[in-house]
């Protein structure tokens, strides 16, 4: 993991049927690819399971067994996100524990070996910068820097809030003069 200011990279975020990488599957990717500081393309797809989604995921995410009915499988939709990402760093909020630990196993079950990109966790980002916050969830980082949560829990959505967010700890890591 790296923390630094980045001006080019794919923010991503997961959708899941739960919290375990061992039991619970990836029902939504999503990214956004930056350039310059900019978002300049978007990628999102909703992905069947094959099983049904738990009743807890759905009141979360929003996300139900008729919207992924007909959609990718896992394997389809990593190849486009990995597409998609090419050698990018990556980043997003709490992916070290959470997202790249669904991306890593499907990688490898699906393609035989790991994603190798560097990544760069928001979260992490934010214990560092920000160590008076009692909270550093995406909500309570967008909520400090007055930045609307609407339409959380849907992929692209939090993307979108997680960019934002980013580029307000870049600011915050320079002016506390915590970049590398």
């Amino acid at each position: 993991m790296i923390i630094k200011r980045l001006d080019n990279y794919v923010l991503f975020d997961l959708e899941t049927t739960g919290l375990s990488p061992d039991t619970d599957a990836i029902i939504e990717i999503s990214a956004l690819k930056v350039d310059g500081g900019e978002v300049i393309d978007e990628f999102s797809t909703l992905v069947d399971p094959g099983f049904h989604i738990p009743y807890m995921a759905s009141s979360i995410n929003g996300i139900t067994d008729d919207m992924v009915s007909g959609s990718p499988k896992i394997d389809q939709a990593l190849r486009s996100f990995v597409a998609f990402a090419g050698d990018s760093i990556l980043v997003g909020h709490n992916i070290r524990n959470f997202d790249l630990r669904f991306i890593q196993r499907d990688a490898m079950n699906i393609l035989g070996k790991p994603i190798p990109n560097e990544y760069v966790d928001t979260l992490a980002v934010a214990r560092r910068c920000l160590p008076e916050l009692s909270s550093r969830s995406l909500g309570s980082l967008a909520y400090h820097y007055g930045i609307s949560y609407d339409g959380a829990h849907r992929a692209l959505a939090d993307c979108h809030i997680n960019k934002k967010v980013y580029d307000c700890l870049i600011k915050e890591m320079e002016n506390r003069d915590i970049i590398p």
